[in-house]
């Protein structure tokens, strides 16, 4: 998988679609997946496990994407129980990134959550004065594109009026 150096370090989840689900999937049911854990709200875990067009395979590691050239064909992954190799025929898959905050650097410097998250407040403050945050690395609960962007405005926003009153 691809990596990349930013405010997060990305964990991958791959949803998988087999040609049986690929089907189902035209009639609006729900696919397999293929996760190391399930990162949701204990309510959309619970109705996940409870579809029964829906196979969860935990502790399932990645390790190719096969394919024919033209399309995906096959995902191979590795069972982290057993070490044992498993190749899945499949239609398509969907990579979902997960974010782990990379704040290790400053667990020293500002206040951090038990996640790692940096706390910050209304205006993108953070425990030092003078340092705003913003994104996906805050405490802030949703981790969307649209919602780091707002962030990234607040923070600016109150960086400039600390700047004018300070």
């Amino acid at each position: 998988m691809p990596s990349c150096r930013s405010s997060t370090s990305r964990t991958y989840e791959v949803e998988v679609i087999t040609e049986q689900s690929a089907a189902k999937l035209r009639k609006g049911e729900l696919i397999e997946l293929e996760l190391d854990t399930l990162r949701a709200d204990d309510v959309l875990v619970k109705k996940a496990e409870s579809l029964p067009n829906v196979t969860i395979i935990k502790q399932a590691m990645t390790t190719e994407v096969l394919g024919d050239g033209n399309k995906v064909i096959g995902l191979k992954y590795k069972d982290r129980r057993t070490d044992e190799t498993h190749v899945l025929d499949v239609a398509g898959i969907f990579v979902q990134i997960g974010l782990v905050p990379n704040s290790e650097w400053l667990k020293d410097t500002l206040e951090l959550t038990e996640r790692g998250e940096i706390v910050i407040d209304g205006h993108g403050a953070t425990s030092m004065p003078g340092v705003f945050a913003a994104g996906d690395v805050t405490h802030t609960p949703y981790k969307q594109i649209i919602i780091s962007m707002g962030s990234g405005a607040t923070a600016a926003l109150g960086a400039f009026d600390h700047l004018i009153r300070n």
